[in-house]
């Protein structure tokens, strides 16, 4: 079963509860306290916003999740980074970030980074929630990601590339910034071919919520 959320309180129903594919609610807002509590338990908006009016929340049981240390580089990739032909940064254009992640999809059918969410992870962003990877060909941004940094955990929103594999390399690089500064885990949310090959695996979502809450 899937709930309705009462918009005057922020809060959401045990995630158990909800449908086997993860729905669990739909309605409330996308305000920065509604958005934390629902990373805070492993609870993510996504939905068409072309048809729907209200938010759509996810909680997947199975949560599909990369361990910084576990991350894959292939020999390709490993070539690519050794070439040093793109330069990595944190941070430096998350506006363009979520912009070139919107731009790529908007034409799709459910199509669901639109300006609502857009607005809301990017205030998240200007609160410190939110965080962008970028990758540059000189002063050119050509792949990158961004999602939400709780404590110890990464919860990832959305990815791009302009140019072969850059989405890859902005993982990499996410994976070992975290590996070397106490990240515990990157929530990919849904398993992608590209994502599993990178090393991608599933957990339990108690195991997932021990790893999320620790200090």
């Amino acid at each position: 079963m899937f709930f309705r959320l009462d918009n005057t309180q922020v809060s959401f129903p045990d995630p158990r509860l909800g449908e086997p594919d993860g729905l669990l609610a739909i309605g409330g807002d996308l305000s920065i306290d509604r958005l934390l509590l629902a990373y805070s338990n492993g609870i993510f908006p996504w939905y068409s916003f072309r048809d729907c009016d209200e938010p759509l929340w996810y909680c997947p049981m199975e949560r599909f999740v990369i361990f910084p240390e576990e991350i894959h580089v292939s020999h390709s990739m490993r070539t690519l980074i050794n070439k040093k032909r793109y330069r990595m940064s944190f941070n430096e254009d998350f506006d363009g970030v979520i912009a070139a992640c919107s731009n790529l999809r908007i034409g799709e059918q459910g199509a669901w980074l639109g300006n609502d969410m857009i607005m809301a992870y990017t205030e998240l962003h200007r609160q410190g929630f939110a965080a962008s990877v970028e990758v540059w060909d000189n002063d050119n941004l050509v792949g990158g990601l961004y999602g939400v940094c709780i404590g110890r955990a990464f919860f990832g929103e959305s990815m791009f590339s302009l140019v072969p594999s850059a989405s890859k390399l902005a993982l990499i690089y996410l994976a070992r910034f975290f590996s070397t500064h106490g990240g515990r885990l990157i929530d990919c949310q849904f398993e992608t071919p590209h994502l599993k090959t990178m090393g991608g695996r599933y957990i339990a979502y108690d195991e997932y919520m021990k790893i999320i809450s620790e200090d």
